[in-house]
């Protein structure tokens, strides 16, 4: 297995490489770049010259959009990048590490609560679709998930903040704590400010939970319903074991074995964060300050963001990999 992981690591290096040309290309492809975007009223006013953009361009290293240009700002990334520089964010006058470290951890939080919430719903629900196929229940349960499939996350967003916060005012609509509380910092005030920041977060986990719920519970409705039409469950069903045995003894492990596939996704979005959902929630996470980064043509914070995501979904892609050995002994790693 050693070997394996080692020869997946290396591939991976040639993988990441790719990646990073690939986004370098396309964000210095983008029509407007961080300074024409930031002196777009000055230079409607006047009040600076073209020429004086095109040093400030040139001090940004984003000035020369010639194949020579791309070519070289991509090396100069490159280079920063190998000895741990992914360079100072032009919006948020950081190092992008020092940004990406600070924020990430909400939305890591967020995204972990939300996936244990997804799959300690999604797979019993998708189970017992499968094994009431076409009764009531897998109907209401279909119609419930593909409800959920089919709502863009704004407007699910939009219609949960309008039910929960501005008419029944159960929840904040907003942000992470509540605006001019302050919290002293022995356990007391710490205790007090965790409960404040879980009730501004049920609803964008309550979000991010139904949206996501419908892909894999069709997922795990699926599969099962190949796993009850093997032969040794009807073996096992033959021999007079008990429902409940043969569902959740046999059949569910090898259900689990695609599901293993999802993991290469996990990883990646725990750290990611949610640009759209932060967003409509106003939450400082790492997707919000990504999207306002993505939007304004900040370079060096595109650049670091999506790395980080890369060499993540990379980790996660190789630990799937591992987890189909665990979850399935007949599957071996190549070599």
């Amino acid at each position: 297995m050693l070997k394996y992981i080692l020869k997946r690591l290396f591939i991976s290096i040639f993988v990441l490489l790719g990646v990073s040309i690939i986004i370098y290309t396309l964000v210095r492809m983008m029509p407007n770049d961080y300074l024409d975007i930031k002196f777009s009223s000055q230079l409607q006013q006047g009040t600076i010259t073209l020429e004086q953009l095109a040093e400030f361009k040139a001090q940004y290293g984003i000035g020369d959009n010639s194949f020579k240009g791309l070519v070289d700002g991509y090396f100069t990334w490159l280079t920063n990048m190998l000895k741990g520089d992914f360079g100072t964010s032009f919006k948020y006058e950081k190092p992008v590490a020092e940004v990406i470290g600070d924020n990430m951890w909400v939305s890591f939080a967020i995204a972990v609560i939300a996936t244990v919430l997804q799959f300690a719903i999604a797979i019993p629900l998708g189970i017992t679709s499968a094994t009431h196929q076409y009764s009531k229940r897998d109907y209401a349960v279909t119609i419930f998930t593909m409800i959920g499939i089919s709502l863009p996350t704004y407007f699910f967003a939009a219609i949960i903040v309008k039910v929960f916060s501005v008419e029944l005012g159960w929840f904040p609509s907003t942000g992470l704590i509540s605006a001019g509380e302050t919290y002293t910092k022995d356990f007391a005030g710490f205790m007090a400010k965790l409960l404040d920041m879980g009730h501004h977060l049920v609803l964008p986990i309550a979000c991010t939970v139904i949206l996501s719920l419908g892909g894999l519970m069709r997922y795990t409705r699926t599969n099962t319903l190949e796993v009850l039409n093997a032969d040794y469950i009807r073996t096992a069903r033959a021999k007079g074991l008990p429902e409940k045995q043969v569902i959740y003894k046999h059949a569910f492990r090898n259900t689990m074995i695609p599901l293993v596939t999802l993991l290469a996704g996990i990883l990646p979005s725990l750290f990611g964060g949610m640009m759209i959902t932060e967003e409509v929630f106003a939450i400082d996470g790492i997707g919000r300050l990504a999207y306002k980064a993505l939007s304004e043509g900040d370079i060096p914070f595109v650049m670091g963001y999506n790395m980080f995501l890369a060499v993540l979904t990379v980790i996660g892609t190789l630990f799937s990999d591992i987890m189909y050995s665990v979850v399935d002994p007949r599957v071996k790693l190549g070599k």
